[in-house]
């Protein structure tokens, strides 16, 4: 099993959000893409600089074992791309990982994959979360089938835990 993921990335995402799943995911043996709109440096809400190596549009499902869609204001621009939506529903259906934190949730909303599961997320997002079908939980991590979600930077290390435990079973 390939042990790549992929990762969306803009300006102003949530750098801790972004950085610490990376790390986690790292130690664990998988290599992260970051995907953007164009290849260069992207700058997160505190500052922390991210290079994209992968085109949006060259990005393809079938080439990663799941996605991670961290938050800050970078998933209300990217939601509005019709890729960035394709890939989120490919990797959902294809039941390989859809992991997202806080503002992160705004992407699989908008990708319609959401009604009927089980999701947190920061609650400034709580009514979208609701209104795009899913049922809202005020937990530090929740998952249901490959939808892995967190609320807010505080709830990082079992976020990147389950990801890793999701993974774990499914690498080669």
């Amino acid at each position: 099993m390939q042990k790549t993921l992929l990762t969306f990335v803009d300006d102003f995402y949530e750098d801790l959000e972004l950085w610490y799943p990376l790390l986690r995911l790292q130690e664990a043996g998988y290599v992260t893409r970051l995907a953007a709109p164009a290849l260069r440096t992207y700058v997160g809400k505190h500052g922390y600089p991210a290079t994209s190596d992968l085109l949006l549009n060259d990005a393809h499902s079938q080439d990663f074992c799941g996605l991670l869609v961290p938050g800050g204001f970078m998933p209300d621009k990217l939601r509005r791309d019709a890729k960035v939506l394709a890939l989120t529903r490919e990797f959902f259906e294809q039941g390989k990982l859809v992991a997202f934190i806080c503002h992160g949730g705004w992407i699989p909303i908008s990708a319609k994959i959401l009604r009927g599961k089980r999701a947190t997320g920061s609650l400034g997002i709580k009514d979208d979360l609701e209104n795009a079908g899913a049922l809202w939980v005020d937990e530090p991590v929740v998952v249901d089938g490959n939808l892995i979600s967190s609320r807010t930077p505080r709830d990082l290390a079992p976020f990147a835990k389950a990801m890793v435990e999701f993974l774990a079973p499914h690498a080669g």
